[in-house]
C-alpha cells in the first residue's frame, strides 16, 4: 500500500510555499491555518507526528530534536535563505515522489 507523503510547514517557512503543493496534488498544512504558530518546537514536533505529517523548517532546534531520538513522522530541513518560494516547492514535490510517508518516519532530510 503506498502511503503518500504530507506536509506540515513550519511557522518559519511562508505558508505560500503550500499553494503550488497543492496544485500538484500534496497534502500539505501550515502553521499559520492551524493556528499554532508560537507552540514550541516539541509541541510542534508532536503535532505532526500525530497527524502523520513531516515537519518542513528552516529551523536548527529540529535538528537537535531529531539528534535526541524523539519520534517523528519526518523532518524536511533547509537553510532558510538557500531557496526561493518556487525552488522549496520543488524540492517538496520531489520528496514526495521519492519518499513515502514510511520511509520518512523518524528520518531527517537535509534539503
Amino acid at each position: 500500500m503506498f502511503d503518500s507523503v504530507k506536509y506540515y510547514l513550519d511557522q518559519n517557512v511562508h505558508h505560500s510555499v503550500a499553494i503550488p503543493l497543492r496544485q500538484a496534488g500534496i497534502d500539505v498544512v501550515t502553521a499559520y491555518e492551524t493556528r499554532r504558530c508560537g507552540f514550541d518546537d516539541p509541541d510542534q514536533l508532536a503535532y505532526a507526528a500525530e497527524n502523520g505529517r513531516v515537519v518542513v523548517t528552516y529551523d536548527q532546534d529540529y535538528l537537535v530534536l531529531h539528534s535526541t531520538g524523539i519520534a517523528h513522522a519526518g523532518i524536511a530541513w533547509a537553510p532558510a535563505t538557500k531557496y526561493s518560494i518556487g525552488e522549496l516547492a520543488e524540492l517538496l514535490e520531489t520528496l514526495h515522489g521519492v519518499y513515502t510517508a514510511t520511509d520518512m518516519k523518524n528520518h531527517l532530510e537535509y534539503l
